[in-house]
């Protein structure tokens, strides 16, 4: 008798404390995402082994003398913590595809999983934004691929936050952040082209 109570509180807790519904747009986005940075990852991974082989490499993202991967792989900013970044993006990005597939699936994990999720995110994106000072002001080329990476980044946040923040949207100000998220995120990649286009507007001259 004791069992089958035990059991059946345990039965009921799991009914009263289910995992986080996903809507499918969600899961499907935190899915490309994933495999969007993954590819990434493991495209630079490979470029940056070419280079090590052989100094005189030319990668395939080394397009022009602003859209150069060659440019940007051989500075110590590619490097930060003693090991080419595109490795923390295999290992980040690899959690996000299981999370997509998960979600995709229709597997409710917990809120508190959504919430590192979104911590993870967050970080990636400082990094993400320090990167991208770096490359426009400091090497002075960008890299196609790391771009990809900056694209899916901010999206990514936001989508995670959006689900591990949803028992809050009840707040005025997160209610209204949440509203407008996607004008922010427009307006993030329009003020990202402006400083793109401004920082290399002397070669882009060139071109007209």
């Amino acid at each position: 008798m004791t069992v089958t109570t035990e059991s059946q509180a345990e039965a009921a807790q799991s009914v009263e404390q289910p995992g986080v519904e996903v809507a499918k747009t969600s899961a499907v986005w935190v899915l490309i995402a994933g495999v969007v940075g993954l590819a990434a990852a493991l495209t630079l991974t490979y470029e940056k082994i070419e280079i090590l082989i052989n100094p005189k490499y030319v990668p395939s993202c080394s397009i022009n003398p602003v859209l150069s991967c060659g440019s940007v792989m051989v500075t110590p900013q590619a490097s930060v913590f003693g090991f080419p970044n595109p490795m923390i993006g295999i290992v980040a990005f690899t959690v996000v595809v299981v999370t997509g597939v998960l979600a995709v699936a229709n597997v409710r994990l917990p809120r508190w999983y959504w919430a590192g999720l979104a911590v993870g995110t967050l970080l990636g994106a400082v990094f993400v934004h320090w990167l991208i000072f770096q490359s426009l002001y400091r090497i002075g080329a960008l890299c196609p691929y790391c771009m990809g990476v900056w694209a899916v980044t901010i999206p990514l946040l936001v989508v995670a936050s959006s689900i591990a923040l949803e028992p809050l949207h009840g707040n005025a100000v997160l209610r209204v952040i949440h509203q407008w998220r996607w004008s922010l995120v427009a307006l993030w990649f329009t003020a990202l082209i402006l400083l793109i286009v401004a920082r290399f507007w002397n070669y882009w001259s060139t071109l007209l």
